[in-house]
């Protein structure tokens, strides 16, 4: 049995096939974790949901930025955009099925055996990992009752940008939204900074850190796995590993064996 480890996938379906065919895997034995952003850019995102959800229990993706605002988009929230190429979601047969299926996922999943926890974005550097569990079930259980459609409706916003403990309501579900999907930098305060989209040899670093460099970020003990920064074209430092090298943008899509920490990448593609 082996675990893999993906980045966004964005509809990018055919070099997802193409690394689970390199690698052999087999579903009844071997395990996909995917940092989430299943859809969105890519021209196979309709097929890239019911690939992953006909995976079962072999598969576990966690919620990107991207699957949230498809849902919001599931419900008038915000408009379709042609350049997300995710249209005809909306129009399959199964489309209920697979946004009901999409809104059960989490915002953040740990292995019950290797040592690993995955979010899309990171982890906000306030947090511990009780706290980060924690925060992320409140989101999750909220997505999955009656309340989801306002909780979308109300999550388009950059405040509030630092957390604390004593915030509640719709603004504390915004904070945890914000850093498990759309995190990168970090003042130096560590307020949040949802702007910059920068490589980050562009950044100040007298400004601005990616949350995973704050000077005192609380250490967990659990590798971080995360996607979501196609910039840094992945990522690896002693319990933080980046697995987003932009294959939506005309990279490579990378995965990590775990349990050999091998790595793959998917070889280009002729449209």
């Amino acid at each position: 049995m082996a675990t893999y480890l993906v980045g966004d996938i964005q509809g990018c379906l055919d070099e997802l096939i193409q690394l689970l065919e390199t690698v052999k895997f087999t579903p009844d034995y071997d395990q996909l974790w995917i940092t989430g952003d299943l859809v969105a850019r890519g021209p196979k995102s309709l097929e890239t949901l019911r690939f992953i959800k006909g995976l079962g229990s072999s598969a576990v993706t966690i919620l990107g930025n991207h699957d949230l605002h498809l849902l919001a988009v599931s419900q008038g929230i915000c408009p379709i955009k042609d350049q997300d190429k995710t249209r005809e979601i909306f129009e399959a047969e199964d489309s209920e099925e697979l946004l009901f299926w999409l809104r059960q996922q989490p915002l953040l999943a740990q292995h019950p055996i290797h040592n690993f926890i995955m979010s899309h974005a990171g982890i906000s550097p306030k947090w511990d990992l009780t706290t980060a569990t924690l925060c992320a079930r409140e989101v999750e259980t909220v997505l999955k009752s009656e309340q989801w459609k306002w909780l979308l409706t109300n999550m388009y916003s950059n405040s509030p940008d630092q957390w604390h403990p004593d915030l509640n309501g719709i603004e504390r579900y915004r904070y945890i939204i914000n850093a498990f999907t759309r995190m990168r930098f970090c003042h130096m305060d560590a307020r949040l900074d949802m702007a910059c989209k920068l490589p980050l040899d562009q950044v100040d670093n007298n400004v601005l850190t990616p949350w995973f460099s704050f000077k005192h970020r609380i250490q967990i003990a659990p590798t971080i796995i995360f996607g979501h920064w196609a910039a840094l074209m992945g990522y690896q430092d002693d319990n933080v590993i980046g697995l987003d090298t932009g294959c939506v943008w005309g990279n490579n899509m990378t995965m990590l064996r775990w349990e050999d920490q091998t790595w793959f990448e998917s070889l280009p593609i002729t449209q």
